[in-house]
């Protein structure tokens, strides 16, 4: 929506009203509140009738499932989990299409998985499928594929999927609906307004119960991904039946998360955060401190490398304390690297025998934390 990372709150909460596409990202136990589906289809109709596009990210799958196959709670092994999603996916979309149905608004299912989102192509078919939704029409729901979604299953969240959704379609804002009202300080009040999303690890809260994966925690992170994109994001009150209504109108409502500093390009973005790591390689000082000045990793500042990857694959960096540095795409498979760790750009080719560069990882295929 804005290219200026220093608008004012103000500022930004007044243009809200000008946004064309928005994602809106609900969870389970928020979602599984009575008459929650129709105030839900209600508030997405309304701004639909606004002109507005809206892509819902909607957990409750699992839930649901556990439900009709009359489990006595979450299932731990992963067969189970599978089964339970399998079951609920379809009483998910029976519910939407109930609750869409007084509107004359055709929900439109869409199952991810990480792996549709780390593949360029798949990425790029994926927004071309939600453009032409949108352009019919209809509202696309969007949920984790979990019957096939090992990982994501396991570690995932669709607070983390939503995230990505916003910068998969381009979208102009990113909604957080949960439990509470905001991000809350110590004294319980509402934090109405973030620029960039430090110094709020104290005021994190687990999940009460096993229905969601999420928490605030998990919501923080992903208004800060999108951010990351320069879109505004806001986490707000599910119980609200007017919420939408009234942060599109532009009153202060839920905490507003600004973008902040410089907007990362849409493939570092993608590099960074859709992107499952395959390994890891140890850094050292020097190395921590050229990388910082913008420079390509190169061979001689590589101490140690972890995991199995091959050339192109995603891996995370790691500073001298173990510290998490930053991630990026590595040009070489683990038992090059492994050949190559500490070795200046004389030495490459003897120890790999065969010309090639010492650069490891290019600084337009890394971003830094």
């Amino acid at each position: 929506m804005t290219e200026d990372a220093q608008e004012s709150p103000g500022e930004v909460r007044r243009t809200l009203a000008q946004v064309t596409r928005v994602v809106l990202k609900v969870g389970s136990r928020s979602l599984l509140e009575e008459g929650r589906f129709e105030e839900l289809a209600a508030a997405i109709a309304g701004q639909r009738a606004a002109g507005r596009q809206v892509v819902l990210v909607s957990s409750g799958a699992i839930a649901l499932g556990v439900d009709r196959l009359g489990l006595s709670g979450r299932p731990r092994q992963l067969p189970e989990l599978q089964a339970a999603a399998a079951a609920g996916q379809a009483a998910l979309m029976r519910r939407y299409e109930e609750a869409f149905d007084p509107h004359s608004v055709a929900p439109a299912q869409i199952l991810l998985t990480h792996a549709d989102l780390s593949d360029r192509d798949r990425w790029s078919n994926a927004r071309q499928a939600i453009d032409a939704l949108l352009e019919l029409g209809a509202v696309p729901i969007v949920n984790e594929n979990d019957t096939v979604a090992v990982e994501e299953i396991r570690f995932g969240d669709n607070d983390q999927l939503a995230a990505m959704v916003s910068t998969l379609v381009g979208a102009d804002l990113l909604v957080l609906l949960t439990d509470v009202d905001g991000v809350l300080d110590q004294d319980e009040a509402v934090i109405p307004t973030v620029r960039g999303g430090d110094g709020l690890q104290h005021l994190f809260r687990e999940a009460k119960d096993e229905v969601g994966r999420g928490g605030i925690a998990s919501k923080v992170r992903s208004a800060r991904r999108a951010t990351q994109r320069g879109v505004p994001a806001v986490i707000g009150n599910a119980g609200d039946p007017a919420f939408l209504e009234k942060l599109l109108g532009g009153e202060p409502v839920g905490t507003l998360f600004l973008p902040a500093g410089v907007r990362l390009p849409s493939r570092k973005h993608w590099i960074a955060y859709a992107l499952a790591p395959k390994g890891a390689l140890l850094v050292d000082g020097g190395a921590v401190r050229a990388l910082k000045g913008e420079a390509s990793l190169l061979a001689a500042g590589i101490d140690g490398v972890r995991g199995d990857f091959e050339p192109g694959d995603c891996v995370t960096l790691h500073g001298p304390n173990g510290e998490e540095i930053g991630r990026g795409l590595t040009r070489f498979a683990t038992a090059d690297v492994a050949r190559l760790a500490g070795a200046h750009s004389d030495e490459v080719e003897t120890r790999l025998g065969r010309r090639a560069s010492g650069i490891v990882m290019h600084r337009d295929d890394m971003v830094l934390v």
